[in-house]
């Protein structure tokens, strides 16, 4: 595991454990989708009751997930409810797409510079969401810089981070920050998991005025990510920072690949022993094992969410919860084809340049009438009523469809059959009595 406590006020480091270590983020890195969201309503750019329009690939994302259909409409506010409690996948790529002109690609890109700008020198970001995929990383000193920055920039803005459950009028959803309720004082902030980063959870606790961030990445199971968390805060609150020197900037920048701890976590191994604390649970007399932790006995303080009720934009009309038919291409109706004349109403080209006028005298000289070829009898063409006399090899059955087509009014050569090739020539080349019996007639067909 890695782990980190720093107070907010000063950004010293009270305690840390591996916190330059390279890791998987998971779903902490909707605090990077908050952070964004948060400033885009400082700065004016965006409102809390303006709309957040689920698209079709936000719609897409796997679980967690609110599960709306594309074309779901939410306000603001809402969506960020949705995303910090549910840890909603679908809600957080809303909410990028939102900020960034409908762009993942451009809410990423606004992602990365403020990472940068924020000094999370090991953090790369790859999608709003944390869900994996090649090239995501942070670790617990970066997760803990971001996270100092949140409370310190929008501390109007802290309530966002310590709702303990939302409903949307037919389930409820419970926060999976655990300490929230539990441990005296916290008040945020947001928790993760996949595979291959283990359980994460980027806490804060208030007391008496003074605000401690904790990061613990890579614990097995909630029981223990929790346990660990509320140590490490307690801790925190016993120490005086004045007594510490290094600040979470001061700390080395890392290197590598993110440490993938995988093939513990999601083996059967790791989860005997997540089963085995579980029931271990149920014999203890302080929750999760832990002195500063304490069994909420109160329902959770709940806030309802939904769709609609957002202001309207290019996109949207106000007050709209669904957008009918969102995504799908209105159809375009083909054009009307030209008309096309027939044969008997074309009109008569005009002569062109190569084409001889019979308006005008030829300036060519007069042909002997001696010597002027004489023409030949029109040969009528083929029709059904009266074929050829002699039919070609083409006005032949072949036994098969014939593929020839022939314009509109025009009748076929074909429309009667020709007599058949082999009507005069009658060979039989089977062996001589072959089939044969002497009471059937020559060339008798079945």
């Amino acid at each position: 595991m890695s782990s980190i406590v720093v107070d907010v006020a000063t950004g010293k480091v009270l305690s840390q454990l591996n916190a330059t270590e390279r890791r998987y983020p998971a779903s902490t890195t909707k605090l990077m989708t908050a952070y964004l969201a948060l400033k885009a309503l400082r700065d004016g750019d965006v409102q809390l009751d303006s709309p957040v329009i689920v698209t079709r690939l936000a719609a897409a994302q796997a679980p967690s997930k609110m599960g709306y259909p594309a074309g779901s409409v939410i306000r603001l506010d809402n969506a960020l409810k949705m995303m910090l409690v549910k840890s909603a996948n679908d809600i957080a790529m809303a909410i990028g797409q939102s900020l960034a002109g409908e762009s993942e690609e451009g809410f990423v890109a606004m992602m990365n510079a403020a990472a940068e700008r924020l000094g999370m020198k090991d953090t790369r970001f790859i999608n709003p969401n944390g869900l994996p995929g090649e090239g995501q990383h942070s670790s617990a000193k970066d997760l803990a810089i971001l996270a100092v920055q949140i409370r310190r920039e929008f501390p109007a803005f802290s309530g966002y981070f310590d709702v303990e459950a939302i409903t949307n009028g037919k389930a409820l959803m419970k926060n999976g920050n655990k300490l929230l309720g539990r441990f005296a004082g916290a008040d945020g902030m947001k928790t993760g998991y996949i595979c291959a980063s283990g359980f994460n959870l980027v806490s804060s606790a208030t007391r008496d005025g003074r605000t401690l961030v904790a990061v613990v990445l890579g614990a097995n199971g909630t029981i223990e990510r929790e346990r660990l968390s509320a140590a490490i805060l307690q801790a925190g609150f016993e120490t005086d920072p004045a007594t510490k020197d290094v600040t979470v900037e001061d700390l080395p920048v890392s290197s590598g690949e993110p440490l993938d701890v995988s093939d513990y976590i999601c083996s059967q191994v790791g989860r005997t022993a997540r089963a085995n604390e579980r029931v271990e649970e149920s014999d203890r007399e302080e929750m999760f094992g832990s002195p500063y932790l304490t069994e909420m006995k109160r329902p959770p303080v709940t806030v309802k969410v939904g769709l609609g009720g957002a202001s309207g934009n290019d996109l949207v009309a106000p007050g709209v919860s669904i957008i009918a038919n969102f995504g799908i291409p209105i159809p375009t109706p083909r054009p009307t084809p030209p008309v096309v004349e027939s044969v008997e109403n074309a009109e008569t080209p005009e002569p062109g340049p190569s084409m001889p006028n019979p308006s005008k005298e030829s300036a060519e000289p007069a042909v002997d009438a001696g010597t002027a070829a004489t023409p030949s009898r029109e040969q009528p063409l083929p029709t059904a009523d009266g074929p050829a006399e002699k039919p070609a090899a083409v006005n032949s059955y072949s036994g098969g469809e014939s593929r020839l087509r022939f314009p509109l009014g025009v009748r076929s050569p074909m429309a009667k059959r020709g007599p058949r090739l082999d009507s005069a020539a009658r060979f039989d080349l089977r062996p001589a009595a072959f089939g044969q019996r002497e009471t059937s007639p020559d060339h008798a067909t079945n």
